[in-house]
Protein backbone atom coordinates (compact mmCIF):
# COMPACT_ATOMS: atom_id res chain seq x y z
CA UNK A 1 0.00 0.00 0.00
CA UNK A 2 1.44 3.34 -1.06
CA UNK A 3 0.63 6.28 1.19
CA UNK A 4 -0.98 9.21 -0.57
CA UNK A 5 -0.22 11.60 2.30
CA UNK A 6 3.11 12.06 4.08
CA UNK A 7 2.85 12.65 7.81
CA UNK A 8 5.88 14.27 9.41
CA UNK A 9 5.75 13.61 13.14
CA UNK A 10 7.29 16.54 15.03
CA UNK A 11 6.24 15.58 18.55
CA UNK A 12 9.69 14.46 19.75
CA UNK A 13 11.06 17.89 18.81
CA UNK A 14 8.47 20.63 18.29
CA UNK A 15 6.07 18.99 20.71
CA UNK A 16 8.46 18.36 23.59
CA UNK A 17 10.39 21.62 23.37
CA UNK A 18 7.43 23.65 24.62
CA UNK A 19 6.70 21.43 27.62
CA UNK A 20 7.73 22.75 31.02
CA UNK A 21 8.79 19.26 32.05
CA UNK A 22 11.79 17.87 30.21
CA UNK A 23 11.63 14.14 29.59
CA UNK A 24 14.60 11.91 30.32
CA UNK A 25 16.49 10.78 27.25
CA UNK A 26 15.40 7.18 27.75
CA UNK A 27 11.75 8.31 27.66
CA UNK A 28 12.37 10.36 24.50
CA UNK A 29 13.88 7.30 22.84
CA UNK A 30 10.92 5.20 23.94
CA UNK A 31 8.55 7.78 22.44
CA UNK A 32 10.34 7.58 19.09
CA UNK A 33 10.25 3.78 19.13
CA UNK A 34 6.51 3.84 19.93
CA UNK A 35 5.88 6.19 16.99
CA UNK A 36 7.79 3.86 14.69
CA UNK A 37 5.75 0.94 15.99
CA UNK A 38 2.57 2.94 15.27
CA UNK A 39 3.55 3.12 11.59
CA UNK A 40 4.92 6.67 11.39
CA UNK A 41 7.54 6.86 8.63
CA UNK A 42 9.01 10.36 9.05
CA UNK A 43 9.95 11.62 12.51
CA UNK A 44 11.80 14.73 13.66
CA UNK A 45 13.60 13.39 16.71
CA UNK A 46 15.53 16.31 18.19
CA UNK A 47 17.23 19.66 17.80
CA UNK A 48 20.90 20.58 17.91
CA UNK A 49 20.35 23.74 19.91
CA UNK A 50 21.84 25.22 23.06
CA UNK A 51 20.47 23.44 26.16
CA UNK A 52 20.62 26.82 27.87
CA UNK A 53 17.82 28.07 25.63
CA UNK A 54 15.96 24.81 24.98
CA UNK A 55 16.69 22.44 27.88
CA UNK A 56 14.08 19.95 26.64
CA UNK A 57 16.35 19.17 23.67
CA UNK A 58 19.50 18.59 25.71
CA UNK A 59 21.31 15.41 24.70
CA UNK A 60 19.92 15.35 21.15
CA UNK A 61 23.34 14.39 19.75
CA UNK A 62 23.59 11.24 21.86
CA UNK A 63 19.89 10.45 21.34
CA UNK A 64 20.27 10.68 17.56
CA UNK A 65 23.32 8.42 17.60
CA UNK A 66 21.39 5.83 19.63
CA UNK A 67 18.38 5.88 17.33
CA UNK A 68 20.53 5.55 14.21
CA UNK A 69 22.52 2.75 15.84
CA UNK A 70 19.27 0.87 16.52
CA UNK A 71 18.31 1.35 12.89
CA UNK A 72 21.67 0.10 11.61
CA UNK A 73 21.31 -2.97 13.85
CA UNK A 74 17.88 -3.77 12.44
CA UNK A 75 15.88 -2.80 15.54
CA UNK A 76 14.22 -0.01 13.51
CA UNK A 77 13.18 -0.48 9.88
CA UNK A 78 15.44 1.02 7.21
CA UNK A 79 12.56 2.91 5.55
CA UNK A 80 11.97 5.16 8.57
CA UNK A 81 13.30 8.66 7.89
CA UNK A 82 14.64 10.64 10.85
CA UNK A 83 15.56 14.31 10.95
CA UNK A 84 16.76 16.98 13.41
CA UNK A 85 16.45 20.75 13.59
CA UNK A 86 19.64 22.80 13.20
CA UNK A 87 19.63 26.56 13.84
CA UNK A 88 23.19 27.44 12.81
CA UNK A 89 26.67 26.18 11.90
CA UNK A 90 27.30 24.97 15.45
CA UNK A 91 24.15 22.87 15.27
CA UNK A 92 25.15 21.57 11.85
CA UNK A 93 28.49 20.44 13.26
CA UNK A 94 26.61 18.30 15.80
CA UNK A 95 24.38 16.99 13.02
CA UNK A 96 27.45 15.79 11.14
CA UNK A 97 28.75 14.07 14.28
CA UNK A 98 25.40 12.33 14.76
CA UNK A 99 25.21 10.70 11.33
CA UNK A 100 21.71 12.05 10.62
CA UNK A 101 20.85 12.18 6.90
CA UNK A 102 18.25 14.96 7.04
CA UNK A 103 18.14 18.27 8.89
CA UNK A 104 15.70 21.15 9.06
CA UNK A 105 16.29 24.89 9.20
CA UNK A 106 13.80 27.22 10.84
CA UNK A 107 12.88 30.72 9.63
CA UNK A 108 10.05 33.16 10.17
CA UNK A 109 7.84 35.34 7.99
CA UNK A 110 7.64 37.98 10.72
CA UNK A 111 10.63 40.21 11.53
CA UNK A 112 9.58 40.64 15.15
CA UNK A 113 9.00 36.93 15.66
CA UNK A 114 12.35 36.12 14.04
CA UNK A 115 14.18 38.43 16.43
CA UNK A 116 12.39 37.04 19.48
CA UNK A 117 12.65 33.39 18.42
CA UNK A 118 16.13 33.09 16.88
CA UNK A 119 17.58 36.48 17.88
CA UNK A 120 18.19 37.82 14.38
CA UNK A 121 16.39 39.44 11.47
CA UNK A 122 14.96 37.43 8.59
CA UNK A 123 17.84 38.53 6.35
CA UNK A 124 20.40 37.51 8.97
CA UNK A 125 18.70 34.14 9.43
CA UNK A 126 19.07 33.40 5.73
CA UNK A 127 22.78 34.14 5.91
CA UNK A 128 23.00 31.44 8.59
CA UNK A 129 20.90 29.11 6.44
CA UNK A 130 23.26 29.48 3.51
CA UNK A 131 26.18 28.33 5.65
CA UNK A 132 24.20 25.37 7.02
CA UNK A 133 23.03 24.37 3.54
CA UNK A 134 26.54 24.53 2.12
CA UNK A 135 27.76 22.17 4.85
CA UNK A 136 24.77 19.87 4.43
CA UNK A 137 25.03 19.65 0.65
CA UNK A 138 28.76 18.98 0.82
CA UNK A 139 28.03 15.97 3.04
CA UNK A 140 24.99 14.92 0.93
CA UNK A 141 22.50 15.62 3.74
CA UNK A 142 18.95 16.60 2.79
CA UNK A 143 17.62 19.91 4.14
CA UNK A 144 14.02 20.78 4.89
CA UNK A 145 12.94 24.38 5.52
CA UNK A 146 10.40 25.69 8.03
CA UNK A 147 8.70 29.05 7.59
CA UNK A 148 6.79 29.98 10.74
CA UNK A 149 4.14 32.70 11.26
CA UNK A 150 3.12 32.50 7.59
CA UNK A 151 -0.49 33.47 8.30
CA UNK A 152 -0.19 35.63 11.37
CA UNK A 153 2.16 36.83 14.09
CA UNK A 154 1.37 37.62 17.75
CA UNK A 155 3.35 40.87 17.41
CA UNK A 156 2.71 42.02 13.83
CA UNK A 157 -0.71 40.55 13.10
CA UNK A 158 -1.53 39.31 9.62
CA UNK A 159 1.46 38.62 7.36
CA UNK A 160 1.55 39.86 3.77
CA UNK A 161 1.31 36.94 1.36
CA UNK A 162 3.94 38.44 -0.93
CA UNK A 163 6.51 38.18 1.86
CA UNK A 164 5.71 34.49 2.37
CA UNK A 165 6.01 33.81 -1.37
CA UNK A 166 9.36 35.60 -1.52
CA UNK A 167 10.71 33.54 1.38
CA UNK A 168 9.42 30.26 -0.09
CA UNK A 169 11.23 31.08 -3.33
CA UNK A 170 14.42 31.93 -1.43
CA UNK A 171 14.29 28.68 0.54
CA UNK A 172 14.09 26.64 -2.66
CA UNK A 173 16.78 28.77 -4.29
CA UNK A 174 19.08 27.92 -1.38
CA UNK A 175 18.49 24.21 -1.96
CA UNK A 176 15.92 22.83 0.50
CA UNK A 177 13.94 19.88 -0.84
CA UNK A 178 10.69 20.78 0.96
CA UNK A 179 9.26 23.88 2.64
CA UNK A 180 6.92 23.54 5.60
CA UNK A 181 4.62 26.56 5.83
CA UNK A 182 3.57 27.15 9.42
CA UNK A 183 0.52 28.65 11.08
CA UNK A 184 2.44 29.07 14.33
CA UNK A 185 -0.27 30.84 16.31
CA UNK A 186 -3.23 28.98 14.84
CA UNK A 187 -4.99 31.93 13.19
CA UNK A 188 -5.43 30.62 9.64
CA UNK A 189 -8.78 29.81 8.06
CA UNK A 190 -9.38 27.69 4.93
CA UNK A 191 -9.94 30.82 2.84
CA UNK A 192 -6.52 32.16 3.86
CA UNK A 193 -4.90 28.81 3.19
CA UNK A 194 -6.43 28.59 -0.28
CA UNK A 195 -5.39 32.16 -1.10
CA UNK A 196 -1.77 31.63 -0.05
CA UNK A 197 -1.35 28.20 -1.65
CA UNK A 198 -2.71 29.37 -5.00
CA UNK A 199 0.11 31.94 -5.00
CA UNK A 200 2.70 29.44 -3.75
CA UNK A 201 1.73 27.13 -6.61
CA UNK A 202 2.98 29.73 -9.09
CA UNK A 203 6.53 29.57 -7.71
CA UNK A 204 6.87 25.99 -6.41
CA UNK A 205 5.18 22.62 -7.00
CA UNK A 206 2.85 21.77 -4.13
CA UNK A 207 4.33 18.27 -3.85
CA UNK A 208 7.34 20.07 -2.37
CA UNK A 209 5.24 21.96 0.17
CA UNK A 210 4.19 20.76 3.63
CA UNK A 211 1.71 22.48 5.93
CA UNK A 212 2.23 22.90 9.66
CA UNK A 213 -0.95 23.87 11.51
CA UNK A 214 -1.55 24.64 15.17
CA UNK A 215 -5.04 24.04 16.49
CA UNK A 216 -5.33 27.15 18.67
CA UNK A 217 -8.72 28.13 17.25
CA UNK A 218 -9.90 24.71 16.11
CA UNK A 219 -9.36 25.25 12.38
CA UNK A 220 -6.37 22.97 11.73
CA UNK A 221 -8.28 20.04 10.18
CA UNK A 222 -10.33 22.38 8.00
CA UNK A 223 -7.05 23.95 6.87
CA UNK A 224 -5.59 20.51 6.11
CA UNK A 225 -8.66 19.70 4.00
CA UNK A 226 -8.28 22.96 2.07
CA UNK A 227 -4.58 22.26 1.52
CA UNK A 228 -5.24 18.68 0.40
CA UNK A 229 -7.85 19.79 -2.13
CA UNK A 230 -5.28 22.13 -3.68
CA UNK A 231 -2.65 19.38 -3.97
CA UNK A 232 -0.57 19.45 -0.78
CA UNK A 233 0.30 15.93 0.42
CA UNK A 234 2.63 16.52 3.39
CA UNK A 235 1.54 17.61 6.86
CA UNK A 236 3.41 18.14 10.13
CA UNK A 237 1.67 16.79 13.22
CA UNK A 238 2.44 16.05 16.85
CA UNK A 239 1.12 13.00 18.71
CA UNK A 240 -1.47 13.96 21.32
CA UNK A 241 -1.43 17.56 20.10
CA UNK A 242 1.80 18.26 21.99
CA UNK A 243 3.44 21.58 21.38
CA UNK A 244 2.90 25.29 21.15
CA UNK A 245 5.43 28.07 20.93
CA UNK A 246 7.31 29.77 23.79
CA UNK A 247 7.55 32.97 21.72
CA UNK A 248 3.88 33.10 20.68
CA UNK A 249 1.63 33.70 23.67
CA UNK A 250 -1.64 31.79 23.44
CA UNK A 251 -0.45 29.40 20.73
CA UNK A 252 -1.71 25.95 21.63
CA UNK A 253 -0.38 22.64 20.42
CA UNK A 254 0.22 21.27 16.97
CA UNK A 255 -2.46 19.41 15.07
CA UNK A 256 -2.64 16.00 16.79
CA UNK A 257 -1.32 13.14 14.66
CA UNK A 258 -4.24 10.89 15.58
CA UNK A 259 -6.79 13.58 14.66
CA UNK A 260 -5.29 13.89 11.19
CA UNK A 261 -5.04 10.11 10.76
CA UNK A 262 -8.70 9.70 11.76
CA UNK A 263 -9.86 12.27 9.22
CA UNK A 264 -7.70 10.99 6.37
CA UNK A 265 -8.62 7.35 6.93
CA UNK A 266 -12.25 8.39 7.07
CA UNK A 267 -11.73 9.99 3.65
CA UNK A 268 -10.41 6.69 2.31
CA UNK A 269 -6.80 7.90 2.02
CA UNK A 270 -4.34 5.03 2.62
CA UNK A 271 -2.02 5.40 5.61
CA UNK A 272 0.28 3.02 7.46
CA UNK A 273 -0.41 4.74 10.80
CA UNK A 274 -2.18 2.70 13.49
CA UNK A 275 -4.83 4.85 15.14
CA UNK A 276 -5.19 2.72 18.27
CA UNK A 277 -1.45 2.78 18.89
CA UNK A 278 -1.31 6.55 18.43
CA UNK A 279 -4.07 6.99 21.01
CA UNK A 280 -2.09 4.68 23.30
CA UNK A 281 0.97 6.94 22.93
CA UNK A 282 -1.15 9.96 23.80
CA UNK A 283 -2.31 8.29 27.03
CA UNK A 284 1.25 7.18 27.82
CA UNK A 285 2.47 10.78 27.42
CA UNK A 286 -0.32 12.06 29.66
CA UNK A 287 1.06 9.86 32.44
CA UNK A 288 4.52 11.31 31.86
CA UNK A 289 3.37 14.92 31.90
CA UNK A 290 0.59 14.39 34.46
CA UNK A 291 -1.90 16.38 32.41
CA UNK A 292 -4.43 15.83 29.63
CA UNK A 293 -3.32 16.41 26.05
CA UNK A 294 -5.68 18.16 23.60
CA UNK A 295 -6.12 15.45 20.95
CA UNK A 296 -9.83 15.12 20.17
CA UNK A 297 -9.69 11.53 18.90
CA UNK A 298 -7.50 10.67 21.87
CA UNK A 299 -10.29 11.83 24.17
CA UNK A 300 -13.30 10.48 22.29
CA UNK A 301 -11.78 7.24 21.00
CA UNK A 302 -12.46 5.38 17.77
CA UNK A 303 -16.17 4.98 16.98
CA UNK A 304 -17.71 1.56 16.45
CA UNK A 305 -17.55 0.47 12.83
CA UNK A 306 -14.76 2.89 11.87
CA UNK A 307 -12.24 1.41 9.44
Amino acid sequence: MKEKVRIIEVGPRDGLQNEKKALDQSVRIELIKKLVDAGIKRIEIGAFVSPQWVPQMAGSLDLTKQILRMQSQGQIAKDIKFSCLVPNVRGMEDALKSGIQEVAIFGACSETFSKKNINCSIAESFIRFRQVLEMAHYHKIKVRGYLSTAFGCPYEGRIDESRVIRLVKTMFKYGVYEVSIGDTVGVATPKQVESLLKKVKRVAPLNKIAMHFHDTRGTSLANVYASYNLGVRAFDTSVGGLGGCPYAKGASGNLATEDLVYMLKGMGIPLHADLEKLIGIKKWLEDKFERELPSRVGKAGIPKGFE
